[in-house]
């Protein structure tokens, strides 16, 4: 039975996309099967793990409007081990066409549940918005994981987020957990970094995962090439932090 985790921030550029292509293939190298579902409609996840999106016939697009079987959306990515969802910017109008559609919010996790026996994890890129696509993720998943950029406004917009989830467990998926929050982006050359990781500690009562995954230039690029970090450059500092965060979510589950 896997587990299915929700990789959320209504703020954009957190670090989102990067944590689920790099945590997911980091699980994936620790040996477990692993699924990547791309929600969000720029499929930054879906290109960062090497596939053309241009050349790609079903995706969870025609999956939501129902087109297409969840079998015929599957694809390999450059990591063995780990499988894709992908997504393309036609999934902006699936909103549009689920419109008046019975339960709506559960159309991704009537799909999900055909696929829990095969898989260990199911991780979930979501669009930097609450929006109908969010909530689909939501309903599916088992944990909501949470990355949190160390900047300023850190805290910006997480007590919304932190309020839909309440939402989501009231009225449709009363299972639903925060894993945590994993702090992103942490420059070792500011105090300001610091200082944001402690005033998160202080405010917030989720749990919140030791690792913190740094500014790293190897990181930023690896996407580009269509690769995770741990096969652009295993040994970098990036590559470590995200095979330590992947030994914590498997010892959560335990």
């Amino acid at each position: 039975m896997s587990r299915i985790i929700a990789i959320t921030n209504q703020k954009g550029g957190v670090g989102k996309t990067t944590t689920v292509i790099n945590l997911a293939a980091c699980l994936a190298e620790a040996g477990k099967k692993v699924l990547a579902v791309d929600m969000d409609p720029q499929g930054n996840s879906s290109s960062g793990l090497g596939l053309q999106k241009d050349k790609l016939k079903n995706t969870v697009y025609e999956l939501m409007i129902g087109s297409a079987e969840i079998e015929d959306c599957l694809y390999e990515s450059s990591m063995k081990g780990l499988s894709l969802l992908p997504s393309t910017v036609h999934l902006a109008g699936a909103e549009v066409e689920l419109i008046g559609v019975a339960d709506s919010q559960f159309v991704l996790k009537k799909q999900l549940d055909k696929l829990r026996e095969s898989y260990d994890y199911i991780m979930i890129d979501c669009p930097p918005s609450l929006n109908l696509l969010t909530i689909n993720a939501l309903a599916a998943s088992d944990t909501v994981l949470v990355p949190i950029q160390c900047e300023y406004y850190a805290l910006e917009g997480l007590s919304q987020l932190l309020y839909t989830i309440g939402l989501v467990q009231k009225g449709l998926n009363p299972g639903l957990e925060i894993e945590g929050v994993v702090f992103t982006m942490y420059d070792v050359r500011t105090n300001l970094s610091l200082q944001v990781v402690e005033n998160v500690k202080q405010h917030l009562k989720q749990n919140i995962y030791k690792t913190i995954i740094p500014r790293n230039v190897r990181l930023a690029e690896a996407p580009s090439h269509g690769l995770p970090i741990i096969l652009y450059d295993s040994r970098s500092t990036g590559a470590e932090s995200y095979r330590q965060l992947a030994g914590e979510v498997i010892r959560y589950g335990k």
